[in-house]
């Protein structure tokens, strides 16, 4: 793709990008900051748990398909092509992107999932992008100095640093998150390139008044974005069968087990934010796709948001009584480091103790925040054996539920 860096007011290469549709408007709120005292990274991005020192519906097609070479990459020969996503709206491509920067992990599992790994560029929440699962898989590979780079990307100055052909952010979040103004989105979207994602992870925060999207629905539409098609179906159709297979083995709904999902980085956790399943983002699909109930429902506690920072206690855990708890914040630990770190202390602890999850050791890392479509299929596994060890296996165990080679040759164009 060619540049053309003469001076500011340049006619820039994003000339060949442009954009209809857009929608940037909305109020601008403050980011929002957590309260903990590691001073360490929530999934807003204020202060929160020690994660971040870790290292429905039809789809649809809201955007034109595109013509694909037989193993998977797009056509040689470029054309003006569309794809589209709220709150962006349609971005139209004269040519594929090559450079690409990722806000969260699970966008960035995306591109990896097309094929696009080589053309990371930075990511705006490195900490929350975990690369390990990759090593399962034969081929498949993250260049994480790439990651490491420029690793907390959320500033102009940064973006154009990076120079990236397509900007894997939703714009609204860096408004309501980072204080950024609807003039520096539209600024960097003309002279760099376009925003194109949503804050699909949860439902709860008051700004996102537009469409949300299932991880899937999203997938497919930066599949559009890529021109990858083909391995876009190539992984739905897997990922379809996987669920299948998994709930085809699930006891009865009567018998399956409540959980507290929760986000406490902490080895010695007293409070804990919660995660309410009704929320239906995508960081919960595991959950909800293994049919367990919350142990929050007929309460009015409220999920973790923006504006809403509220935490339970043991006591409050008490009267609520899980079967299952489910910490987030943990992710960088193995399920041995877990149990002798946070279920250790909760189990010495004068109240955590009487919890029956507590007593029963029902208690587990609750899952990446920032999930993509290789990543799901990573913690379905996971977690079915978190639920349902009798039937899938303990979770420490070597037993795999999905073909690791056939989710690698998808990555690599062996359709």
């Amino acid at each position: 793709m060619s540049r053309d860096d003469s001076g500011s007011g340049r006619q820039t290469r994003r000339a060949y990008l442009s954009h209809g549709g857009a929608v940037i408007g909305g109020s601008i709120l403050a980011g929002c900051t957590g309260s903990a005292d590691d001073g360490s990274t929530d999934e807003t991005g204020g202060t929160g748990g020690t994660d971040s020192t870790d290292g429905d519906g039809d789809p649809g097609n809201d955007s034109s398909a595109s013509s694909q070479s037989d193993d998977g990459g797009s056509e040689s020969e470029e054309v003006p092509y569309a794809a589209s996503m709220e709150p962006a709206g349609e971005v139209t491509f004269e040519s594929v992107p090559e450079r690409w920067v990722a806000y969260t992990g699970g966008f960035a599992d995306m591109a990896v999932a097309l094929g696009k790994a080589d053309g990371l560029a930075g990511i705006g929440n490195a900490d929350r992008y975990y690369t390990r699962v990759y090593d399962e898989l034969p081929g498949v590979d993250v260049d994480r100095s790439l990651v490491e780079a420029h690793p907390n990307v959320r500033t102009k100055e940064e973006f154009y640093e990076i120079d990236a052909d397509v900007h894997l952010y939703d714009p609204r979040m860096l408004v309501n998150w980072f204080d950024w103004g609807d003039d520096d989105v539209a600024e960097i979207r003309d002279n760099v390139g376009p925003f194109f994602g949503n804050l699909i992870f949860r439902r709860s925060d008051e700004w996102h008044d537009y469409r949300y999207y299932t991880l899937y629905e999203a997938f497919e539409r930066v599949a559009d974005a890529f021109r990858e098609r083909e391995r876009f179906e190539a992984f739905a159709e897997l990922h379809e069968a996987f669920i299948a297979d998994v709930q085809s083995r699930l006891p009865p709904a009567e018998d399956r087990p409540s959980v507290f999902v929760t986000f406490e980085g902490t080895d010695k956790p007293e409070t804990f934010s919660p995660y309410r399943l009704v929320d239906k983002g995508t960081s919960k699909k595991q959950w909800l796709d293994l049919g367990v109930t919350d142990s929050l429902a007929g309460t009015d506690v409220e999920n973790l948001s923006t504006t809403n920072r509220g935490e339970l206690d043991y006591e409050n855990l008490l009267e609520v009584d899980p079967d299952v708890l489910l910490v987030r914040g943990h992710e960088r630990k193995s399920p041995a480091e877990f149990r002798d770190t946070v279920l250790a202390y909760m189990e010495d602890h004068p109240v955590g103790g009487e919890l029956s999850t507590v007593r029963n050791g029902r208690v587990y890392r609750g899952g990446y925040l920032y999930q993509g479509p290789i990543h799901n299929l990573f913690l379905t596994e996971r977690a079915a054996k978190q639920l349902y060890p009798e039937e899938f296996g303990d979770v420490t165990d070597d037993a795999e539920l999905f073909d690791r080679q056939r989710v690698a040759d998808i990555v690599a164009g062996d359709l």
